[in-house]
């Protein structure tokens, strides 16, 4: 019976071993691969009333979206940016709302997303270009930049560069910076075992620098006025993250906290007609 126990320790403890072998070798690979390609949601709407598909070609990436524009003269356009792992569907509803506000609109799926191109998501490293781009194409400003997660990452990271054009950007459930949100993420017991490597191999893969994504410094950098939106109780993405970034704005700005709201949740209820004012107070009639 010793015999037997002591045998089955000995390949426990070898199988063990090599199961922690293979977390450490591998762990960083899978992280960077998650990292920079997040799951695509399959496609399927329709463009939503008084839209169209239209293509953006940006650096020889494919952007598919919609294109609404308003019957009259425009108060100005707003785009709308999804957040990680969705698409411009999201938008649907967004976009029927402000063109019957007097805004032309847009929604397209960030690369490697959706039906678009690109082989890996930077979140907001090469995406604020994209943006910057898609903005200088606009028909009828000023623009208002709405987006939600990632895409309020991008939105505040691309009027860091220009904010030509640009009138306000809403951000909802936005993260400060991509490495503490990646921390965050991950759980704590695998942070030893390669979290940094995963971060090089996704910088290298990606042709991106994760120090750079980083909403929070973008924050201390633009002068259109910011308005921040987070649900309370978000798990995924901390409101402590909001927050950063709300202090390192200097120009005009607002902090809604959304009681109750998790992630994804924030942007409903009382919390439109407060984004109906914001835009208003910036946009007039």
């Amino acid at each position: 019976m010793k015999r037997r126990l002591k045998k089955f320790l000995k390949y426990s403890g070898v199988a063990l071993l090599l199961a922690a072998v293979l977390v450490i070798v591998f762990l960083p690979d899978i992280g960077a691969a998650i990292l920079l390609h997040p799951p695509r949601k399959p496609f399927k709407a329709s463009p939503p009333s008084g839209c169209v598909n239209v293509t953006y070609d940006v650096d020889g990436v494919r952007l598919e979206g919609w294109s609404g524009k308003f019957q009259g003269k425009a108060r100005g356009t707003v785009i709308y940016l999804h957040g990680m792992a969705d698409n411009r569907a999201a938008g649907a509803g967004i976009c029927e709302h402000f063109l019957k506000q007097g805004f032309d609109v847009i929604a397209y799926d960030s690369r490697a997303h959706g039906a678009s191109g690109g082989d890996a998501c930077t979140y907001g490293f090469h995406e604020k270009h994209d943006l910057l781009s898609i903005i200088a194409k606009v028909e009828h400003p000023p623009v208002v930049l709405l987006g939600c997660s990632m895409g309020a990452a991008v939105a505040l990271q691309a009027a860091s560069e220009s904010d030509k054009g640009i009138a306000t950007v809403i951000a909802a459930e936005i993260f400060s910076d991509l490495e503490s949100v990646a921390r965050d993420r991950v759980p704590s017991f695998l942070m030893p075992l390669g979290f940094r490597r995963a971060i090089e191999m996704a910088e290298r893969e990606g042709k991106f620098k994760s120090s750079e994504v980083s909403p929070m410094a973008s924050a201390a950098k633009i002068n259109v006025p910011v308005l921040i939106i987070h649900g309370e109780k978000d798990k995924e993405t901390p409101p402590a993250h909001s927050q950063r970034v709300y202090q390192n704005l200097r120009g005009i700005k607002n902090l809604i906290l959304v009681p109750d709201a998790g992630h994804g949740q924030s942007l409903g209820g009382t919390t439109w007609s407060e984004i109906e004012t914001w835009i208003h107070r910036h946009v007039p009639r």
